[in-house]
């Protein structure tokens, strides 16, 4: 109680004292919003620890990471945002190519395909080459919490309003009809193939640069920060928060990333209480916290402007 107890009467010195989970809470903002992408347009993709693995490992690479053994790349010093934008153009291109055969697949076939893909990345890849580290992680000299936590809150920020926008132009309005009815989208002159490809490569970049700016709040990167668990816990934050809003994610992410610190209070029973949750929002909100398309922002307002203004009385006769 006393982590709620300074959040609330003294949020300076919470965010003083813990600087990292708020540059925590944005980067997982960032990787729902990577999967709410492709969840949007019907697809249940699970290959976005992959992608931000691989913007994590290029961006620390490009930016002078080290390994045990010396440098992981030599006279790698590139500045920060470029090294940035290469491992989101690198993911892309990547999810790209791997895009044109594991696309054709639908629901629980393609969540396994794209499973597969994060898991033959860190294993058959990450783990194998020098360049990575092997299975000793790559060491980031540049990581810093300070100066990290504005870029990550503005690129949430932008992206988020950029999300909203998408949903609404004919992108959007697409990716909607692909996930009511695939073969109803395609009769209506829909390029299905087309635009599922789009969001899955969107979906890619943000998640690679989502993982690039997480690395550089560590000085040590490894592998087992990029792994299935890592995929399922982007889906549920996805599904918690819903996927009806571009909102819905962000607010599922920053919930449970920062309820593992509201609950530690309960001590060893911690883990309990957080599955106890998470079972209670399932099955009383199912569509998710943030569901707009009910009217739930709308019904909430309306509650809060009739308790601030007062009763209308009744006209004369």
């Amino acid at each position: 109680m006393a982590f709620l107890t300074q959040l609330f009467f003294h949020p300076l010195g919470w965010y003083h004292g813990h600087q990292l989970l708020v540059g925590q809470m944005g980067v997982d903002g960032l990787l729902a919003l990577s999967i709410w992408l492709t969840l949007y347009s019907g697809q249940l993709t699970l290959a976005n620890a992959g992608f931000m693995a691989i913007g994590a490992y290029t961006s620390v690479i490009l930016t002078g990471g080290t390994t045990t053994t010396g440098p992981a790349l030599a006279g790698a010093h590139l500045p920060l945002p470029v090294a940035m934008a290469v491992g989101a153009l690198l993911a892309g291109a990547v999810a790209l190519i791997i895009g044109l055969p594991v696309l054709r697949l639908k629901g629980v076939f393609l969540a396994i395909a794209t499973i597969g893909f994060g898991e033959a990345l860190r294993f058959g890849v990450i783990l194998n080459l020098g360049i990575t580290g092997k299975g000793q992680g790559l060491n980031n000299p540049h990581a810093t919490v300070t100066s990290g936590i504005t870029p990550i809150w503005l690129s949430l920020a932008l992206l988020a309003f950029l999300g909203w926008r998408l949903t609404g132009a004919k992108t959007g309005r697409a990716w909607a009809a692909i996930r009511e009815d695939e073969l109803a989208a395609a009769a209506q002159g829909i390029n299905v193939a087309r635009y599922k490809m789009v969001a899955f490569v969107l979906g890619a970049m943000v998640a690679a640069y989502a993982g690039a700016l997480g690395a550089h709040l560590s000085f040590l990167i490894d592998s087992n920060d990029y792994s299935f668990t890592q995929a399922i816990d982007m889906l549920v934050w996805a599904v918690v928060g819903g996927i009806a809003f571009v909102i819905g994610p962000i607010v599922g992410a920053v919930v449970l990333t920062i309820l593992p610190e509201v609950l530690r209070f309960t001590q060893n029973y911690r883990d309990v209480v957080n599955g106890l949750i998470l079972i209670a929002i399932i099955l009383f909100r199912p569509d998710g916290l943030i569901t707009p398309g009910k009217g739930t922002i709308r019904r909430w307002w309306r509650r809060l402007a009739g308790w601030r203004q007062p009763a209308r009385q009744p006209a004369p006769p």
